[in-house]
């Protein structure tokens, strides 16, 4: 014990004389710079990262901090050996690799979390122009706006750095799109169906024929281009845009769904104003006995509850207000447009209302824009 006093003692007093020849038994610049290390690496989220790596460079500077607190009142000469600061510098070497792997590994997660964020993102806005311009938001529902979340998600993700979650947030919304297509195809997929196209184009023929034989008026409405045209004569007078019901797109089968029928209809009445709610409204003889056997059908098939009723009151009309802006299944003209055709028909005027008139329609386009393969997210 007095022996290494008076070792010390000597040590400090020739440190005094020699004034550069003593040093102490740890560089403070290594214990910051190892300090500045273990941040670095929970600043890059080692513990979720590199777990391993991180475990083990937190097991040994827990410990080589002990034996610096230790021996922290310890001096050598510089010539001295020192085997903390020798254990203390390799795991500097260490954690510095670990942090530029780290930082390497972080900046391609960072690349590739952007590239699937941004293209996800330029998915969902295509997709969503695609299902307004064929009117399957409604179709969609509650799926069309948890996808819009699951891509906000996985923006907010990306932005606080986490890409990992990021990209979980991007797969589930992604497989959410391809399902609304699937859902989108298979409600819709008629509009692209030869057989079914074929079948419309020889209704709406023959009532174009029927107008060029009678020398009369009669209408054809094209759901999926939104199109009311009328003949006279068997040649196009005008051609109007239309709205239709909140589910029009679909075929009508029973009261209330939104959809607006198809098939061959005739003008029963003129509603003038005071007559209709709207602004001046032809009345359709919707369900004729075709719906009606149509809807029987389908209820015996179970397609259909029993409590449904088939609906009525189908009218080809015009509007009055915002209140008013949205019809339940009807077709829908601007008042301007609907005064001019109000006027240029009588009642017993044929109206065929088909879902398309050509194979190139814009659902069937829209579906195939759709149902084209993706890149991988």
């Amino acid at each position: 014990m007095a022996l290494n006093l008076i070792h010390k003692t000597l040590a400090a007093i020739l440190c005094v004389i020699c004034l550069t020849g003593c040093v102490q038994a740890v560089p403070p610049d290594l214990f910051v710079a190892l300090e500045a290390i273990d941040q670095d690496l929970i600043a890059l989220r080692a513990p979720e990262a590199a777990p391993e790596e991180y475990g083990q460079f937190v097991r040994q500077w827990i410990s080589l901090k002990a034996r610096v607190q230790l021996d922290d009142d310890l001096i050598r000469w510089p010539w001295e050996s020192s085997d903390l600061e020798n254990d203390l510098r390799r795991l500097y070497v260490i954690g510095e690799r670990t942090v530029s792997q780290l930082h390497e590994r972080h900046a391609s997660q960072h690349r590739a979390a952007q590239a699937k964020v941004v293209r996800l993102e330029e998915q969902l806005h295509t997709i969503t122009s695609k299902v307004e311009s064929i009117d399957g938001r409604i179709l969609l529902g509650e799926k069309g706006v948890q996808t819009d979340l699951l891509v906000k998600q996985a923006r907010s993700f990306f932005e606080q750095k986490d890409f990992q979650r990021a990209m979980q947030a991007a797969e589930k919304a992604d497989h959410a799109l391809k399902a609304q297509a699937l859902l989108l195809s298979r409600e819709l997929g008629r509009y692209a169906d030869e057989s079914r196209i074929t079948y419309w184009q020889t209704l709406a023929k023959q009532t174009i024929d029927w107008s060029r034989i009678h020398q009369s008026t009669a209408i054809v409405v094209s759901k999926a281009d939104r199109e009311l045209t009328l003949y006279k004569g068997g040649r196009k007078v005008l051609s109007y845009p239309v709205r239709l019901g909140f589910n029009g797109m679909l075929e009508k089968q029973f009261q209330g769904d939104g959809a607006t029928p198809e098939g061959r209809y005739r003008v029963t009445d003129k509603r003038g104003q005071g007559q209709t709610q709207f602004y001046r409204a032809l009345a359709l003889d919707y369900p004729n006995s075709e719906d009606r056997r149509r809807f029987e059908l389908a209820k015996k098939s179970g397609k259909i509850g029993p409590a449904k009723g088939i609906g009525g009151q189908i009218e080809i009309h015009g509007a009055d207000n915002a209140l008013l802006a949205q019809t339940l299944g009807c077709i829908m003209l601007d008042n301007s447009n609907m005064a001019v055709l109000y006027g240029g028909v009588s009642v017993g005027t044929p109206v065929t209302i088909v879902g398309a008139l050509t194979r190139e329609n814009a659902v069937a386009l829209a579906l195939s824009e759709l149902a084209q393969p993706r890149e991988e997210i």
